[in-house]
């Protein structure tokens, strides 16, 4: 149970320390790389230098040592390119890890998951929706039904009397005359002005009152 439990951190840890002590190997070759570099392009300047000198002895011994560095150069760089091999396998094995942990941890869930999930839980539920829903619907079947006396009107009979005022309303319209065009405009000639509508006749009353003004204003 323990080992189950910190085994996991455990060898990420281990991953994580090996990968840092590669790191300083790494660096530290390189260092000893570097040195060596210098260490072989300072035996070639004292190789020209004993050549101008004519000791060509001793230009030689330098020539000699020269090699040797370039063999420890190639040495440590067949080393770091081993180290550099050894961190893409030890990082391509922790991602691989990593990535197992977590498809086991999703396993894991989804199994509590449908554990917990019944599948005779899921059609007694849908059960009680689909009952719900029936009821729901008698609910408001009988909510929207009528009451009192529209109750008991006939549904066919108030159709039938529908038809029946269609059909009068349509006979109506039938028997309606036909209305006549509107009578086109006079067209008076340029120059004559319109007959102006003879006065009419004044009443009795008016020509009373007319005679007595006359008198009034003698």
């Amino acid at each position: 149970m323990f080992t189950r439990i910190f085994g996991k951190p455990k060898q990420e840890a281990n991953a994580l320390t090996t990968l840092d002590k590669l790191n300083e190997t790494l660096e530290m070759l390189e260092k000893k790389e570097k040195v060596l570099i210098k260490k072989a392009a300072a035996e070639v300047e004292k190789a020209k230098e004993y050549t101008k000198a004519k000791n060509k002895r001793a230009a030689i011994q330098c020539l000699k040592r020269k090699k040797l560095y370039e063999q420890q150069i190639e040495q440590l760089g067949n080393f770091q390119l081993r180290i550099h091999d050894q961190m893409i396998m030890l990082e391509g094995a922790k991602a691989t890890t990593e990535t197992v942990d977590a498809l086991r941890t999703g396993a894991s869930a989804m199994k509590a998951m449908q554990k917990a999930t019944n599948i005779d839980d899921v059609d007694k539920t849908m059960d009680e929706i689909n009952e719900q829903t029936e009821n729901m619907k008698q609910i408001q079947e009988a909510l929207s039904a009528p009451l009192g006396a529209a109750a008991d009107f006939d549904e066919d009979e108030l159709e039938a009397e529908l038809e029946e005022l269609e059909g009068a309303e349509l006979e109506e319209q039938l028997l309606q005359p036909a209305t006549t065009a509107p009578a086109a405009p006079v067209q008076v000639p340029a120059g004559r002005q319109p007959a102006r509508p003879a006065p009419q006749k004044q009443s009795a009353e008016e020509d009373e009152l007319a005679a007595l003004q006359a008198e009034l204003a003698l």
